[in-house]
């Protein structure tokens, strides 16, 4: 069993928590899985099973989110999840007064990370040394964040923004919230987020634990092919000699010439593995089914 199983992550579980559920569902070991969610977060959580673990890092990196910001709240953790620091009603904020601070946070930015994430930092995460009260200057990263459409606007003593956010790896939507609460002057934290796309996996075709369940009991559950999830990825086809040749860790002559991963097929059609075409070579990455 070699492929990928799309989670819809429930609220309360932790990536680790999803991983350990899966095995035991499953009946497997070698679990893993891509782009980590906070626990309140729930949503998309690629899951890779068997041999498909080493294609984790070959996925696509982008993703989407449905995010909602509470204005006039500020927590330790950026979230609800936190301990309050802040609270003070901010009935006068409108949504003309965001609009215009939203630009700030959108193309590539500077964001600093929240000192609860889990981001290491001289070998320790960051959120184990906010919970053993070591608080540390941390640097601010760049990310790319591509939109954010406004879906919804709820007024109030404490008024909610619900925002779409499309964006890349590394990014921090409670970060976002917290940082334009600043911009603000309101202060602001995220109060519930759901991740509709990661890696190319959208919450539309994810599975519940409840569903997974239900099929593997059924004989119905079936796994995301490798060859999907890598469908962003160029395709090329070698032939049997050459083929073996590559699966061997030998570079191979290619009409290729541009620098890119590709996917490798033989010529009955069998996903062989990640190849790299550098200068016209192509240059083993890593041998997922050998000849």
């Amino acid at each position: 069993m070699n492929g990928f199983l799309n989670l819809n992550k429930p609220s309360g579980f932790t990536s680790h928590d999803c991983v350990a559920k899966a095995r035991k569902l499953l009946k497997l070991k070698r679990i893993g899985h891509a782009g980590t969610l906070d626990p309140a977060a729930i949503g998309v959580l690629p899951i890779a099973i068997g041999r498909a673990t080493r294609l984790l890092q070959y996925l696509r990196s982008d993703k989407a989110y449905q995010a909602t910001i509470r204005f006039g709240v500020t927590t330790a953790t950026d979230d609800l999840e936190g301990e309050t620091l802040t609270s003070q009603a901010v009935p006068q904020l409108t949504l003309e007064a965001i609009r215009e601070k939203l630009p700030l946070f959108l193309g590539n930015i500077q964001q600093i990370p929240p000192n609860y994430s889990a981001i290491q930092v001289e070998g320790k995460r960051l959120y184990d040394l906010a919970r053993s009260g070591e608080l540390i200057d941390v640097p601010a990263r760049s990310v790319d964040v591509y939109t954010l459409d406004i879906l919804d606007w709820r007024a109030g003593d404490f008024p909610e923004l619900e925002l779409a956010i499309a964006c890349g790896a590394g990014t921090y939507i409670r970060a976002i919230a917290r940082d334009l609460g600043a911009a603000l002057n309101t202060g602001a934290t995220l109060a519930k987020l759901i991740r509709t796309e990661s890696s190319g996996f959208t919450l539309t075709d994810s599975l519940t634990f409840e569903e997974l369940a239900q099929q593997i009991e059924a004989g119905t559950f079936t796994l995301v092919s490798p060859d999907r999830a890598l469908s962003h990825l160029s395709k090329i086809h070698l032939p049997e000699d050459l083929a073996r040749r590559w699966c061997q860790g030998q570079k191979i002559a290619s009409d290729h010439s541009e620098d890119q991963l590709m996917r490798v097929w033989d010529e009955r059609d069998r996903f062989l593995g990640i190849t790299r075409s550098i200068e016209g070579v192509l240059v083993p990455q890593m041998v997922f089914e050998p000849v």
